[in-house]
């Protein structure tokens, strides 16, 4: 088992983990109290929601099963030599379980919470259908021969289809109303933040062990970060940049987006009244 050659590294790894864990997981809330001081979920879009659900129950699943059992560990020796580090600390498996808690508190607000006239895509429900199609017919294959390292790497490679997938609706969305109002730009922050600290993580692991293996070996935390930089720095445009409105535009444009119906007017009412 491979052992760290400085503590200096060690430290810093460890200390750059749990700073991304924090930020990415605090990503989460801008949004969530947003959603309930405005007691609705328009500007937001689901299918962001529903495809980040299966993005993270995906990630969570790879990066749990390979810190936890020793089996796959041993299977990932084997591939990448037995001097290699796992590539999952800590820190990802805690930000995993509260990613897949706060993304389904959110599909609860969005329940619960005014919608106007937005739904769940078609498209959305079959992209998410055939992701979980595609990981049980994996599981089938996987099962007789135990190939749990490839099984999981199945959930790794969904979580970087999801992640670039997941981001599109909401971009295309912000492009589509020529505005991000209703959606925070709280969590983008933050979230390249958490992206930015985890590639400067992995690349601390690399220095001290010599070696580039970690990037390879789990390509799935190395191409969701890159995907999130990116896709980050294109909603930090579209908010400051291409679609940037001011307190009173935005308290208009939530307030018209809101409504579910149109507003009676005077007359009609008077006309109700006399009947």
């Amino acid at each position: 088992m491979a052992a760290w050659n400085s503590v200096y590294l060690e430290v810093t790894y460890q200390v750059l983990g749990w700073i991304a864990f924090l930020a990415w997981s605090i990503s989460f809330y801008p949004q969530v109290v947003l959603n309930f001081k405005r007691k609705s979920v328009v500007g937001l879009n689901f299918d962001f929601l529903v495809l980040n659900l299966t993005k993270h129950s995906s990630y969570l699943i790879y990066n749990a099963a390979l810190y936890f059992s020793p089996e796959i560990q041993r299977q990932y020796h084997e591939k990448y030599g037995f001097d290699e580090m796992i590539p999952v600390a800590a820190n990802d498996v805690a930000f995993s379980i509260h990613a897949v808690l706060l993304t389904g508190f959110t599909l609860l607000q969005v329940l619960t919470y005014d919608r106007g006239i937005q739904k769940v895509s078609k498209s959305c429900i079959l992209i998410s259908s055939a992701a979980w199609a595609v990981a049980l017919v994996c599981l089938i294959v996987a099962w007789p021969k135990l190939s749990w390292l490839w099984l999981i790497s199945v959930f790794n490679t969904i979580q970087v289809i999801m992640t670039a997938i997941k981001y599109i609706p909401q971009a295309f969305m912000n492009f589509k109303r020529k505005s991000t109002v209703g959606w925070s730009i709280g969590n983008i922050l933050l979230d390249l933040t958490g992206g930015l600290l985890n590639f400067v993580q992995m690349a601390v692991q690399s220095i001290d062990q010599n070696t580039w293996v970690n990037f390879y070996g789990n390509i799935g935390k190395t191409l969701l970060s890159l995907e999130v930089v990116f896709f980050d720095i294109l909603f930090i445009l579209q908010h400051y940049v291409f679609y940037p409105v001011n307190k009173n535009e935005e308290a208009t444009q939530t307030i018209s987006e809101g409504l579910n119906a149109p507003l009676i007017n005077s007359s009609e009412i008077s006309k109700e009244e006399t009947a």
